[in-house]
């Protein structure tokens, strides 16, 4: 009995990649005391890691290069930008975050008036430079050649005296236990600074994000107003958005 249905456990985190003991309670009808000796054994020789509150799969997700990440699900990213970008409008001041994805919102504003544009990216402000419409203001700090992006104390202490309406959010990937993550410690910094000025928050993720679980979280899953993806995440992800007051956007 106990064997089967700790593979039953095994294959219900393995599939929802994320879960809280909680979940796994409710689903397998066990008591707390039950699951924490189930996992003694479920933890063993596998990559199935105990976090905070449940357990997780763990993607390995290290840092690879902004030329290496730019080419990668280049079409997805392009919907999902271009999807964000509707959100935009005349005389906004927004944070466009370091990321690969968020870098192509500047291809569809490029006709909004009197924009205000925060950020940190190199990428991003070259890209914004020819259009006198865009106001740039840029983050000062110490440029990571990785990600083509100024990092340190001194670029969220420069965020923090800003109002942002709209801040458009990168990650390295996302769930309901770990939020959402990041690979960079240098720049997550800037992230929460960023999330926590702005009245609303844009998180840009296509599905390869959903259930990975990067170094660092920059901020809590409800403190999104929106994800903005090319598929739905898991149910118990949208439920989580949804009944945090979020929603999910379906790029076109």
């Amino acid at each position: 009995m106990r064997p089967k249905r700790i593979e039953e456990i095994k294959d219900y985190i393995y599939e929802n990649k994320t879960v809280t003991l909680d979940q796994i309670c409710e689903n397998f009808d066990i008591s707390k005391s039950t699951i924490r000796r189930d996992l003694n054994e479920i933890l063993e020789n596998s990559d199935i890691k105990k976090i905070y509150g449940g357990v997780t799969v763990l993607s390995k997700k290290e840092l690879t290069s902004f030329e290496e990440r730019n080419i990668s699900n280049l079409k997805i990213k392009e919907r999902i930008a271009a999807t964000a970008a509707e959100l935009v409008e005349d005389g906004d001041i927004i944070f466009i975050d370091s990321g690969t994805t968020t870098l192509r919102i500047i291809d569809s504003i490029i006709t909004k008036k009197d924009l205000t544009i925060l950020t940190n990216n190199v990428e991003i402000i070259l890209r914004a430079i020819p259009y006198d419409n865009l106001n740039i203001i840029s983050l000062s700090g110490t440029l990571n050649r990785k990600t083509l992006s100024f990092t340190g104390s001194s670029a969220a202490q420069v965020l923090q005296s800003y109002n942002i309406s709209k801040a458009f959010m990168a990650t390295t990937g996302f769930s309901i236990v770990s939020g959402v993550t990041n690979s960079s410690p240098m720049e997550s910094d800037i992230k929460r600074m960023a999330v926590q000025r702005s009245q609303q928050v844009y998180l840009l993720a296509d599905s390869s994000k959903y259930g990975v679980v990067s170094l660092i979280t920059y901020c809590n899953l409800n403190k999104v107003t929106a994800l903005i993806t090319e598929a739905y995440p898991p149910k118990d992800v949208c439920s989580f958005i949804e009944e945090s007051g979020g929603k999910i956007l379906l790029a076109k």
